[in-house]
């Protein structure tokens, strides 16, 4: 089987976590230690973050959008062809590296997103956006660590808090959606969203095109 191939590294700000770019052919991984956190071969379940996510909020003239947790760009490509030209998307990638990475090599797997004009990047925690915004949102999508109850990092258990939800309900308009990926389900999370005030849907989907491990979306709508 063909080695991989080492593209660069880049420093997690605040906790110095290393992450590392790796290509094979033309598969991209991005590592932590020996933890693969993404693979351009399964972007299914990303790809439909975005799209039953977009789907709700589609209709509006000027729809604006916060996505929390750049990854691979596979979101935020098919957010894009959703919404019209007078749409706002708002991304926010705390590692700079996994920025710069989408500017270059990985933009040949998306399309280049950033591109679009339509685009503004902060490299800095989504959570800070949520919290500096009111009513300023008609989604945020968080895919941002490895869900509610698989975090790798302590720092994200804030965004999934009782006082993270509230926070993100603030940021949404009124009729706005939460939607929020994970790899696996967690049903105390779907509680808590509940008791923040949110109707909330669960829906499974798979991690490439039909097939492989089943994660899961919650889809959380602001009354």
């Amino acid at each position: 089987m063909r080695p991989w191939e080492l593209l660069d590294t880049g420093a997690v700000p605040g906790d110095g976590a290393e992450l590392r770019l790796l290509r094979r052919g033309d598969e991209f991984s991005i590592k932590s230690g020996y933890a693969e956190l993404m693979n351009s071969r399964m972007h299914g379940s990303e790809d439909a973050l975005a799209e039953l996510a977009c789907r709700r909020i589609a209709a509006r003239a000027q729809p604006r959008l916060l996505i929390g947790g750049l990854g691979m760009g596979f979101t935020l490509a098919a957010a894009l062809p959703l919404l019209g030209p007078a749409a706002e998307i708002v991304v926010a990638e705390l590692v700079p590296a996994v920025v710069r990475w989408n500017q270059g090599p990985l933009a040949v797997l998306t399309g280049a997103p950033l591109q679009d004009p339509r685009v503004t990047v902060h490299e800095d925690d989504v959570g800070h956006l949520i919290q500096a915004q009111q009513a300023a949102f008609d989604a945020v999508l968080l895919d941002v660590d490895n869900g509610p109850e698989g975090l790798t990092r302590t720092e994200n258990d804030a965004l999934y808090s009782n006082a993270g939800l509230a926070a993100a309900k603030a940021a949404l308009r009124p009729g706005g959606v939460l939607a929020v990926w994970s790899v696996s389900p967690a049903p105390a999370f779907s509680k808590r969203l509940r008791r923040a005030g949110f109707r909330v849907e669960e829906v499974r989907v798979r991690a490439h095109a039909g097939r492989g491990a089943r994660h899961m979306i919650w889809l959380a709508s602001k009354s």
